[in-house]
């Protein structure tokens, strides 16, 4: 496939190794590996970003086809020319990681061996002050992870309720002054449209409290609430895992890296699921077909070791959790 890679620094290629750095890489390969180790494995990298991750896999086990899923064009058009020494070993496709289901179709295999979430805002979106993801960088308020598409920051800023703000401010960034940041923005647009990140971070700031203020950046959980309302990305993720999990083949293998505790809990409770028998209480045994169909492979939440944490400040975060397919649907 071909993917444009116009619009971006000429050097940006130069600098991959050093602004992505693939988090928990080993730990994933070690829990991937008995799955895709085997000639003619499939894995989905279902958040390719700049490739880091798949770039990997590709070298350690050499007879692996990588389906590559992003939203972001930008990242494509790097992940195909950084990965282009593997040819058609890699395939990246176009899409939400919720279709992930279609994008294995469309590349002619019946199931696939691994899959891979490394979920949330990627290195190239949060190192491209241009699209309006970080606080720390004044920018257009964008924040989508397509920018051929969509809603954009600037626009729920412009047209959602105070109301709708707070809602989103509340649920998605689990910000205590959601109400008080609405107020403040609603009443700030009526005297200027709120077009770029450096003015709303001082909007913010103006509304906390001093107290508050000296426990942490007033707009991380804000920009955060405003970025999964602009991409979705909590319904997709809900719809995402249980695709991914009826995508993979019997041995097939999934592993999840979650940064935050909304996307977490949308994981863990799928893969509860998905391992929990669905017999009726007081059932002398279990039948077969209520036995699960996957296996846990981690207990709980597994986090970076300290070294990566020091290392790697964006492995601070990150919470990884695996599940391996047992059985068949017909089983």
């Amino acid at each position: 496939m071909g993917i444009g890679t116009r619009g971006r620094p000429a050097n940006i290629m130069d600098d991959l190794s050093r602004i992505h750095t693939p988090v928990m890489l080993e730990r994933c390969i070690e829990l991937l590996e008995p799955a895709i180790a085997r000639p003619g494995a499939v894995l989905v990298d279902a958040t390719l970003g700049m490739g880091g991750h798949t770039e990997a896999l590709l070298e350690r086990f050499p007879e692996l086809t990588v389906i590559g899923l992003d939203r972001d064009t930008d990242a494509l058009g790097i992940a195909s020319e950084r990965l282009a020494r593997f040819g058609d070993r890699l395939r990246p496709v176009h899409t939400i990681y919720d279709g992930i289901l279609d994008a294995i179709d469309g590349e002619g295999f019946p199931a696939v061996d691994g899959i891979l979430f490394d979920l949330g805002v990627s290195s190239l979106q949060l190192d491209r002050a241009e699209r309006g993801f970080a606080y720390a960088k004044d920018a257009p308020l964008d924040m989508r992870m397509d920018a051929s598409t969509g809603i954009t920051a600037e626009e729920v800023l412009a047209e959602y309720g105070e109301a709708d703000l707070r809602r989103i401010f509340h649920e998605y960034g689990e910000e205590k002054l959601a109400a008080r940041y609405a107020r403040a923005i609603v009443r700030a647009r009526a005297q200027e449209p709120i077009t770029r990140s450096g003015r709303l971070v001082e909007i913010l700031s103006d509304a906390t409290p001093a107290a508050v203020q000296r426990a942490g950046h007033p707009a991380k959980r804000v920009f955060q609430a405003l970025r999964i309302e602009v991409n979705a990305e909590l319904s997709v993720l809900e719809h995402a895992v249980p695709a991914g999990l009826e995508a993979l083949a019997v041995g097939g293998r999934m592993v999840v890296l979650a940064y935050q505790s909304l996307e977490d809990r949308i994981v863990k409770r799928a893969l509860q699921a998905a391992t929990t028998s669905t017999a009726p209480p007081g059932l002398p045994m279990e039948l077969p077909e209520h036995q699960p169909r996957f296996r846990l492979l981690t207990r709980g939440a597994e986090l970076a070791s300290p070294a990566e944490q020091e290392s790697n400040p964006r492995a601070k975060p990150v919470r990884l959790r695996a599940v391996e397919r047992t059985r068949g649907n017909t089983e």
